[in-house]
């Protein structure tokens, strides 16, 4: 007689600069569609692939996550990027997250660019080898090069999970330019983390 299946633990990482709507809206359909018991938010310290550019203190990007998250039931951060030194790549940072949750499986959240790009990261065939799955979150109308991508990553095509994503054309990068700007921002955000950043001054 087999046991019940293990609960699945998704893993969102970034470096959330800052966390806005568009974040927390697609981690709450990663949720509910691919029936994760809980969203890790892995704030990324030191991410190799942003070596070249200026990115706001960790301090702030935490403080700022953890309004974000505040209140929201399923929602959790996870330090294991922010309490070692960096550079910080996914597989490490998986291969750490199953010692912590040994009963769990672990489903990272993606978006369809990156996906494209997956065999470009670090040691990708040992990240996949981490992944009970891979969560994609899908653009309306988008194709991908699967046979490339399986042909490349072998096994690649059998983690995928696909999430239906709404269109939400909302970037961190644009918050910060129009912040700096003095622009709107106030509908990208949740109410605590723009109190936050008008607090701390940030992007300014």
């Amino acid at each position: 007689m087999s046991g019940s299946p293990r609960p699945r633990l998704g893993i969102f990482g970034g470096t959330f600069d800052p966390p806005h709507l568009g974040h927390l809206i697609l981690a709450g359909e990663a949720l509910a569609q691919l029936k994760l018991q809980q969203i890790l938010f892995v704030l990324t310290a030191d991410p190799p692939h942003k070596q070249h550019r200026q990115i706001t203190p960790v301090e702030d990007r935490l403080a700022l996550l953890e309004a974000a998250l505040d209140g929201q039931p399923g929602f959790a951060l996870s330090r294991v990027e922010i309490d070692r030194p960096g550079p910080h790549y996914v597989v490490d940072s998986l291969h750490l997250l199953a010692e912590e949750f040994p009963d769990h499986d672990l489903v990272y959240l993606i978006g369809g660019d990156s996906l494209e790009s997956l065999p470009t990261w670090h040691r990708p065939p040992d990240f996949l080898a981490a992944l009970a799955a891979l969560g994609v979150m899908r653009r309306p109308g988008t194709d991908y090069h699967l046979d490339d991508l399986e042909r490349t990553l072998p096994g690649l095509r059998a983690k995928l999970e696909f999430i239906d994503a709404p269109l939400l054309e909302i970037a961190s990068r644009e918050v910060r330019q129009r912040v700096a700007e003095g622009g709107h921002f106030r509908n990208y955000l949740p109410q605590k983390v723009f109190d936050l950043i008008l607090a701390r001054n940030l992007y300014r």
